[in-house]
């Protein structure tokens, strides 16, 4: 339980600071698994599987080693995501809210607009379209980017012809 001035109560009734520690393997393997899989429908339970903590425990680490709960870490990553997809694709908000692993369209506006300030239909609109960032594959640039290799003969005009 923390209070808004970054304090947790301790056994005596009193307030010590909140203390972010190193984290352990256990925790990496947990974030990891958060940043590799946030499509999926992860839950705090399958993390802490994953750390080999108790759930309670494993939230109580978590929040100390990385300043947040875990499903708030969770949610921060599905965002993110969400927020490149609508920079980079056209794809539908509701489609990206079910890419990212979300299940309400409602709650993901919500969540988007707290974080970012805008809705996500607003924050899209505030970058050009992704067709106008077209990219071309890196195999294509380097067969026409790359110049054409000349000869000596042809450098120097003596070429047989």
């Amino acid at each position: 339980m923390s209070t808004a001035s970054g304090r947790a109560p301790n056994r005596s009734g009193g307030r010590r600071p909140l203390t972010i520690v190193p984290p352990g393997r256990h925790l990496l393997r947990a974030k990891d698994l958060v940043d590799a899989r946030y499509g999926e429908p992860l839950t705090v339970d399958d993390l802490a599987a994953a750390a080999g903590l108790s759930r309670a425990h494993f939230s109580r680490e978590f929040r100390r080693a990385f300043g947040e709960p875990p499903h708030a870490y969770l949610l921060t990553r599905r965002l993110e995501r969400a927020a490149t997809l609508l920079r980079g694709t056209d794809r539908s908000v509701a489609e990206i809210c079910l890419t990212v692993g979300l299940r309400s369209v409602g709650s993901f506006t919500t969540s988007f607009t707290r974080t970012f300030g805008a809705s996500p239909t607003a924050y899209r609109a505030a970058f050009p379209p992704a067709s106008d960032q077209a990219r071309v594959p890196a195999c294509i640039r380097r067969i026409y980017g790359r110049p054409q290799r000349r000869t000596f003969r042809e450098d120097s005009g003596t070429g047989a012809e």
